[in-house]
């Protein structure tokens, strides 16, 4: 560098000190004046550009991580509020369209698990013991918000309006399926409900999410993206890429870790050593905040709070709501082999949080009893209807297996390969028959 400004030195020793130094030239002097400091000019604080914030100190000190991250919570076991202050005091419809919500996801997954041990579908996974994650967060966004999620939010899209009878379809991979019979159960996605398509590989979703409240923030949209992820996923490389683009670009990202106690098999004790998930965000310069996920109306808060400060200062947030896998991991897992039945049914017991928010509902005024057993046996009536009606539509076309990946003409190897499909279906029918598919 300074062989490179040699000469133009010398070119300023022969001319007069009234010439304006250049731009490139008037960096040198501050540069070395830093460089050469051995204290800064306000005494104590750090200059270097790595760590501009840090202050000077001459005690040996390892750092090795601050008080547990407090949790948040409003309502105690027994769904009374704690602090009045805090409770949002949303309507009886909000309220009761959460509820039922929790309910209807409930029964749903009770079917449908039991549909696939049948082999009527292929593969499922439940949200038992999750549900107030799922209710107190999608209450607290917008439909203009993006969702992201991980495979565990099918509550999410419940609550802004996905129907049974959609959920049945995908489920069944039929015809009427918005995946066109191409995602395993589960994968669920709405273009019409900001809802991303699911994908299987674990952590994908983080740093697409990333991208995705980059660009909403470059269009100046009163909008969020929403990226849920279990504290599993947060062990990727995703996972930190994707918190340290957020940062910098200074996004509208709320990054909601579900922190369930179970990466499938692996318990929490197995996964990290740090203050759980929301330890990570001071890390990244992110607001952070850690909430009892089976309070509903906690979730509620802090996602509400969340969303405000990502679009009003843009900037992400982490969330780590705790809460609990009641259910196996998904229908390819027996839980009982590395977890006591005991320790389920022990949480059952004493924090459910369908119990939790029915019992906030009942010192309202806005549930009773009577509507419980009403609507479980009415809304059960209705998950079967659609079961059965989803069961007998037909799979989609073949013709769908080689189109939506490019655009106008297909290129000449996806042409072969369908040619090649349909030559095999047609002189081996008695193994590839069609007749369950559409034409």
């Amino acid at each position: 560098m300074y062989s490179l400004l040699r000469p133009a030195l010398r070119s300023l020793g022969r001319t007069s000190a009234r010439l304006p130094t250049p731009t490139c030239l008037r960096l040198v002097a501050p540069l070395r004046q830093l460089a050469s400091a051995t204290t800064p000019p306000d005494g104590n604080r750090v200059l270097f550009p790595g760590a501009s914030g840090s202050s000077y100190t001459e005690t040996l000190k390892f750092a090795r991580g601050d008080a547990p991250i407090p949790t948040y919570r409003v309502l105690d076991l027994t769904g009374a509020v704690i602090d009045p202050s805090q409770d949002p005091n949303l309507s009886k419809e909000v309220c009761l369209k959460m509820y039922k919500s929790m309910l209807t996801l409930n029964a749903m997954d009770l079917i449908l698990y039991e549909a696939q041990r049948q082999g009527r579908i292929s593969f499922y996974m439940t949200s038992y013991g999750e549900e107030a994650t799922h209710m107190g967060s999608a209450a607290a966004l917008n439909l203009d918000d993006v969702v992201y999620g991980q495979y565990r939010e099918a509550g999410v899209l419940m609550y802004r309006g996905f129907t049974i009878e959609q959920f049945m379809n995908q489920c069944y991979s039929n015809a009427k399926d918005f995946g066109k019979g191409r995602q395993m159960p589960v994968h669920y996605g709405s273009r019409e409900l900001n809802f991303q398509t699911i994908s299987s590989p674990l952590g994908t979703q983080l740093p697409q999410a990333a991208g995705s409240a980059y660009a909403l923030k470059r269009e100046g949209k009163d909008a969020v993206v929403i990226c849920y992820f279990g504290e599993g996923a947060a062990s990727e490389g995703d996972f930190h890429a994707a918190l340290n683009i957020a940062s910098t670009t200074e996004s509208p990202c709320l990054f909601f870790c579900r922190n369930n106690g179970y990466a499938i098999s692996t318990p929490v004790k197995d996964q990290y050593r740090g203050d759980g998930i929301a330890s990570r965000g001071a890390g990244y310069g992110m607001d952070t905040i850690r909430v009892d996920g089976n309070d509903a109306l906690a979730v509620y808060n802090v996602v509400k709070e969340a969303r405000r400060r990502a679009i009003a200062e843009s900037r992400p947030v982490l969330i780590e709501a705790l809460t609990y896998r009641v259910g196996h991991h998904s229908t390819s897992d027996d839980s009982s082999a590395y977890r006591p039945k005991r320790e389920v049914a022990d949480w059952i017991a004493q924090d459910s949080p369908i119990a939790r928010f029915r019992q906030y509902l009942e010192r309202k005024g806005y549930w009773t009893a009577e509507e419980e057993s009403e609507f479980k046996t009415n809304i059960r009536k209705t998950i079967l209807k659609e079961f059965a009606a989803a069961e007998t539509i037909k799979k989609p076309s073949l013709d769908h297996m080689f189109r939506d990946v490019y655009e106008g003409e297909q290129p000449w190897n996806i042409l072969e390969q369908e040619a090649e499909m349909r030559r095999l279906v047609k002189e081996h029918p008695e193994h590839y028959s069609t007749e369950d598919y559409e034409k």
